[in-house]
């Protein structure tokens, strides 16, 4: 009899890993995850995972107690001897980090690449990395998934005349898959950013007069950056503006700014846990079909490529 994948959760997304092991029909592996006085992480599975197949799920936003947990839960499967130790990772965090932009700074993608593959994991599941380099960092195989099959058909339906927006040059591959398959026009902002979560100025390169619009990206944090896109947009002309990007970091007063600007919906996944309170024009879906897909298909040694959902030309 074929033996199931062992899935266990770390305490920064508990539900999200609920709804993966309901949706593959499977009893969540039982690990306990408690803190010595001065903040110290200690973790133990409860269960044997001798000769077995772990997936771990943990995002990585902040706080940084959250990375930490999950190099210490691989370490202790690896200790457990467990058979392959796979990092299921949905918000991949201190992925803005992925070059020297200017000197005398770290790269910090490429450490904590680092330090999953020595805590001992064998493979790691990701989803929408901040920058799709980020794969060569690890020397371990690696699985990235795409959560545009989570927001795609959300869209089929509006009128034709709609634009895909890439908020930066860097968004534009992601962009043109949206675009693709919704038949939709493309359109880029150009913007300067002289410091973190501030922009100076934005240009549109392309039509959006008179058009429904799509904005589309990897993450929100403070929502500065997305809001003034939001604004320069409507602007420019457009009629309805929507937004489907799938880490909601949301920090600040990134709710209220969303509230308040000119955006029909914004759409986000599950990657992070998300606050109770929020905006009514923020539409949370979950990403445990497509990570759990994953899953399953890593465990029976099939292609996921298929899940990848993303104009490979």
């Amino acid at each position: 009899m074929e033996q199931q994948p062992f899935i266990f959760s770390g305490t920064s997304n508990r539900e999200l890993t609920l709804k993966i092991c309901n949706y593959l029909n499977l009893a969540q592996g039982t690990i306990d995850v408690r803190k010595f006085s001065d903040g110290e992480i200690w973790v133990k599975f409860i269960e044997n995972i001798r000769g077995r197949d772990v997936y771990i799920v943990q995002s990585t936003h902040p706080p940084a107690e959250n990375l930490m947990e999950l190099l210490i839960t691989i370490d202790a499967a690896k200790r457990a001897s467990a058979t392959k130790v796979t990092a299921v990772i949905p918000y991949f965090g201190y992925a803005r980090q992925d070059r020297k932009d200017q000197p005398r700074v770290s790269i910090s993608a490429k450490l904590v690449a680092n330090l999953i593959t020595v805590a001992g994991a064998d493979r790691v599941i990701t989803m929408d990395l901040h920058a799709a380099q980020i794969q060569g960092f690890f020397d371990i195989p690696f699985d990235h998934l795409y959560a545009s099959p989570v927001f795609t058909g959300l869209f089929k339906d509006l009128p034709k005349d709609l634009a895909v927006v890439s908020p930066d040059i860097g968004g534009i591959k992601l962009a043109r898959s949206y675009a693709k398959r919704l038949d939709a026009g493309l359109v880029v902002i150009d913007k300067r950013r002289p410091k973190h979560n501030q922009v100076e100025a934005m240009n549109i390169i392309g039509d959006v007069g008179g058009k429904n619009v799509l904005i589309v990206d990897d993450l929100i944090d403070t929502g500065g950056t997305f809001v003034a896109a939001v604004n320069t947009l409507k602007e420019k002309g457009a009629k309805e503006i929507y937004g489907a990007v799938t880490h909601a970091l949301l920090s600040g007063d990134a709710i209220k700014k969303i509230e308040d600007s000119a955006i029909t919906k914004l759409y986000v996944t599950d990657s992070i846990p998300l606050k109770n309170e929020l905006s009514k024009k923020i539409v949370v879906r979950t990403a445990s079909g497509l990570l759990a897909e994953a899953i399953v298909r890593s465990h029976r040694n099939e292609s996921i490529s298929s899940l990848f959902e993303i104009d490979k030309n």
